[in-house]
């Protein structure tokens, strides 16, 4: 099976539910990520603020960041391969490249559609009240 590698952008979280804004593409995305794990793919995360030395361990990654930078994340390898870049891959994809059986993009059953997906997972919005701000009853950004 593949080795995959995914190195991303600086982040608070890899889960993307951090504070208030919820990335609901880096929710899919771990879910994904998730579910291969279970499947036994070979799937690693690597990220820049809490993973910076993984970033010096392959020529290609060294090669992208010097290249292209930061900006340029998340840079996906596979086998140590150039795969995508500046996007998370789906799950799909991800699928096809880790060589799950029956993972083509078409197929009615992919390798990991016995997982759910972060997307059939209802996202709990925070409420607030009208006149609610982030410091408390003061505009903190005026």
């Amino acid at each position: 099976m593949a080795v995959i590698r995914i190195y991303e952008p600086a982040l608070c979280c890899n889960t993307g539910v951090c504070g208030t804004d919820i990335d609901e593409a880096l929710v899919t995305f771990t879910a994904d990520v998730k579910a291969l794990e279970a499947k036994g793919v070979d799937i690693a995360r690597a990220n820049l603020a809490t993973d910076p030395m993984k970033f010096g361990e392959d020529p290609a990654v060294i090669a992208f960041m010097q290249s292209v930078g930061s900006e340029g994340l998340p840079l996906t390898l596979v086998d140590g391969v150039t795969v995508a870049t500046g996007r998370y891959p789906s799950r799909a994809e991800l699928c096809e490249w880790a060589g799950c059986a029956d993972s083509a993009a078409n197929s009615e059953s992919p390798c990991c559609a016995d997982t759910p997906s972060a997307q059939a997972l209802p996202l709990i919005q925070p409420t607030s009240k009208a006149g609610d701000t982030c410091c408390g009853g003061e505009s903190c950004c005026s």
